[in-house]
């Protein structure tokens, strides 16, 4: 599956829903992707802009929740898309579950009902460096997983610059994955797509943030830094010194990602990777 970041749903004034990003959708690229394979395009649907008015107005009447699912049905139907990726948890911060949850379980009944797809974008149920419980557990993920078809699984974003450290921990990926399903025999261990980034990020004293494969690139060439393997991570350090301190950078790798996929084998998950072209040309050798 490919998912294009094309879209997101909007709810009108006067209560109506509405699809943005239709002139972002670019069938000829579709047929491209698509010709003679077996890869299925499923557009990413955000939740973009929403007050917590425009949740209250959808989830308390039912009128509301079929308009908003036929929005998005009707434009899957029009465009002969396979179905949708659906981003909405995480805006929620892990409000309003309950709610959610009904409103999610009509939704893939209505798409499943016209044949088409549902996958659900979940944030992490452990959050980074505090182990603290997520936005989501096992009593969610157990309401929701007879009924969707596959979770994109966001086990990336550990650190940040606040507490600067690795992108996702190999450790911290098993442990979300068995916090959400502990039985290694359950058949909804294969709806999870482990999230892996194709992204990095480079740290200095008291900020930092994202950095892309060019990037990356221009770092290595440049400053020709040490590249440490941390095996407690399952991933590489490069360090290396400017004006404004210490840098450390964390980088996806080929070993890095042979590990990952390994684990999300052991796991018996899929993988999501967000996002295709952030990273290395030669990554999708192993893929």
């Amino acid at each position: 599956m490919v998912s294009p970041v094309w879209l997101q749903i909007k709810r009108k004034p006067s209560g109506a829903y509405l699809i943005q990003g239709q002139h972002d959708v670019d069938q000829g690229w579709v047929k491209v992707v698509t010709k003679n394979r077996r890869t299925k395009i499923l557009p990413r649907v955000l939740f973009d802009g929403w007050s917590g008015s425009d949740y209250q107005a959808l989830f308390t009447r039912e009128d509301a929740i079929e308009d908003c699912i036929h929005a998005m049905l009707d434009f899957v139907k029009e465009n002969s898309f396979p179905g949708i990726v659906l981003e909405v948890w995480s805006q929620l911060g892990g409000q309003l579950r309950r709610e959610l949850i009904h409103f999610l379980t009509h939704l893939a009944q209505e798409f499943h009902s016209n044949k088409k797809m549902i996958v659900l974008v979940l944030p992490p149920p452990i959050s980074g460096h505090d182990q603290s419980p997520g936005m989501v557990n096992k009593e969610n993920f157990d309401a929701l997983a007879p009924y969707v078809d596959g979770f994109s699984l966001m086990t990336y974003d550990f650190s940040n610059p606040i507490r600067p450290g690795p992108n996702s921990p190999m450790d911290w990926i098993r442990s979300c994955v068995e916090a959400l399903v502990p039985d290694e025999t359950s058949p909804y261990r294969k709806k999870i797509l482990l999230g892996f980034n194709f992204y990095g990020n480079d740290y200095v004293p008291g900020g930092g943030g994202p950095i892309l494969g060019n990037q990356y690139i221009e770092i290595v060439q440049k400053h020709k830094p040490k590249i440490e393997y941390k095996e407690k991570w399952g991933e590489h350090l490069v360090k290396y010194k400017t004006g404004i301190g210490e840098h450390h950078v964390f980088f996806p790798t080929l070993f890095s990602i042979q590990k990952r996929i390994e684990l999300a084998k052991s796991l018996g998950t899929g993988i999501s990777i967000w996002e295709i072209g952030q990273g290395l040309d030669y990554w999708y050798d192993l893929l």
